[in-house]
């Protein structure tokens, strides 16, 4: 870390296997297995306890941002919506600061921190992010991305009908009249919607996972997405849940083995252009960034 005039560098190691999710898109793309995903995930919430202890909000826990090394060792990334809850010297018990995001990255972020109200939210928005990672992860798809946005905040309010990892959201339109401009067209209509959003779910056909995932996994989920932040477990509680212990003493505590080979991965990497490759994720970025997002 260093300094160069007004601008501070931060350098961290090559990640030579780059993101989790680039991972999960090349070898893995109907999901990881819960050995792998146990490894990423508990050193992921070493970062994420780090943090939380020193009264920082990460606000941005994705695949994307799980990235890997070449001896298996996991590193936090993402850190430009990190938020700082110490405020003139003491540490507040609430944030309500919302940036301004992507909306592509709107399908992690907890309810609360949507919500946008006087509650605000605190670092327990985090573990709801990590249960929608590891969902992600585990199925190779993330709950609520093919959702207009509009119905999907109002899916998150009231909560998934069931447990993400076996279920999809799809993409339908809902029936009420959307703006051109993607947004509700009034305030009457979106409580309309919200009175209509369980029938329109339960008529909905989901296409469930292929896998079966142990109970262990399947806790974990369910008590990372609790509406209620309050009742989500702390970064350092997860650490001592009985999901990771099982899958760690499988694999003595390394994602290493479970791994592809580096000479694969580096065959699979140089195959694609870097141009075209920066030029394809450039122009999906300019895309997501022209809906509305959440003000």
């Amino acid at each position: 870390m260093f300094t160069v005039g007004t601008w501070l560098w931060v350098i961290n190691p090559f990640m030579a296997y780059g993101s989790a999710s680039s991972l999960m898109k090349s070898y893995y793309p109907e999901g990881m297995n819960e050995a792998l995903i146990g490894n990423i995930l508990y050193e992921t919430l070493q970062g994420l306890h780090y943090l939380h202890q020193n009264g920082y909000i990460h606000r941005s826990v994705k695949g994307s941002h799980i990235l890997i090394s070449d001896e298996g060792f996991v590193s936090l990334s993402g850190l430009g919506h990190l938020y700082s809850m110490v405020r003139s010297g003491e540490r507040a018990k609430v944030a309500y600061d919302f940036p301004n995001f992507s909306t592509a990255m709107l399908p992690w972020l907890s309810p609360e921190l949507l919500r946008q109200d006087l509650y605000g939210y605190n670092v327990k928005s985090d573990i709801y992010s990590v249960g929608i990672t590891a969902c992600e992860l585990a199925t190779g798809r993330v709950p609520f991305m093919d959702m207009h946005r509009t119905q999907m905040l109002l899916q998150k309010l009231k909560g998934p009908p069931e447990n993400p990892l076996y279920g999809t959201f799809p993409g339908e339109q809902s029936p009420m009249k959307i703006s051109r401009s993607g947004v509700d067209s009034g305030i009457g209509e979106s409580v309309v919607a919200a009175s209509m959003t369980q029938t329109m779910t339960s008529e909905r056909l989901r296409t469930p996972s292929p896998r079966t995932f142990s109970p262990a996994l399947q806790n974990l989920v369910e008590i990372c997405l609790q509406q209620d932040p309050e009742k989500r477990p702390s970064a350092g509680m997860l650490l001592s849940h009985p999901f990771f212990k099982q899958v760690r003493e499988q694999t003595h505590g390394s994602a290493l083995s479970l791994l592809p080979s580096l000479a694969q991965e580096r065959k699979h990497s140089s195959s694609k252009p870097f141009l075209q490759s920066w030029k394809k994720s450039y122009s999906k970025a300019t895309e997501e960034n022209k809906e509305w997002t959440f003000h």
